[in-house]
């Protein structure tokens, strides 16, 4: 599939142009309060879980066993990750992204693009360990339910930092309230 002659420009690297969004005058607030709470809530599930974990008691009945397992640091890997992809992309230029302004240095896109790149891939990550913590740690030993809590915590941590660095990235990337676009 190719685009029309008419509708090409070779500076684009997504066939799709980047999404328009009309949310009215406080779009833009809007989203930013939204990814805020999507931020607040992954680590509050998964601060929630660490907190179960660590206070933990031996099942009903046996008080003398241990719990069988407890959120460890490689528990909190996942998360680091996923926080650290989400500081890169939300800290990258958006109008360096997309090639609309022009640039002294020919090579700012090609960086950008790069660090966007490697933003979302540390995220991809945190949310992969997150996954495989799950599967490996917690749901092959065939744990209770309050045990297997953590390793679903972890996972909706990931997956709420992932969206929350989306939903702040578009919020970000639609126009200002402010903006004014003056042509004589």
């Amino acid at each position: 599939m190719s685009l029309p002659r008419s509708n090409y420009d070779p500076r684009r690297v997504c066939l799709n142009p980047f999404p328009n969004f009309s949310l009215g005058k406080y779009r833009r607030t809007i989203g930013v309060y939204l990814a805020g709470g999507l931020f607040a809530l992954a680590n509050w599930t998964f601060l929630d879980a660490a907190i179960l974990s660590a206070h933990a008691h031996a099942p009903y009945g046996e008080p003398e066993l241990p719990p069988p397992v407890h959120v460890t640091f490689a528990d909190w890997v996942p998360g680091i990750c996923s926080l650290l992809g989400m500081l890169v992309v939300n800290l990258i230029d958006k109008d360096r992204v997309r090639g609309e302004e022009g640039f002294q240095d020919p090579r700012a896109v090609w960086r950008a693009r790069l660090f966007l790149f490697i933003g979302f891939a540390l995220m991809a990550g945190g949310l992969a360990g997150s996954v495989a913590l799950l599967v490996l740690k917690y749901i092959t030993h065939a744990y209770e339910e309050q045990y297997t809590y953590y390793g679903y915590a972890s996972v909706s941590q990931n997956v709420a930092l992932m969206l929350s660095a989306i939903v702040l990235w578009m919020s970000q990337s639609v126009g200002n309230e402010y903006e004014y676009n003056l042509s004589i």
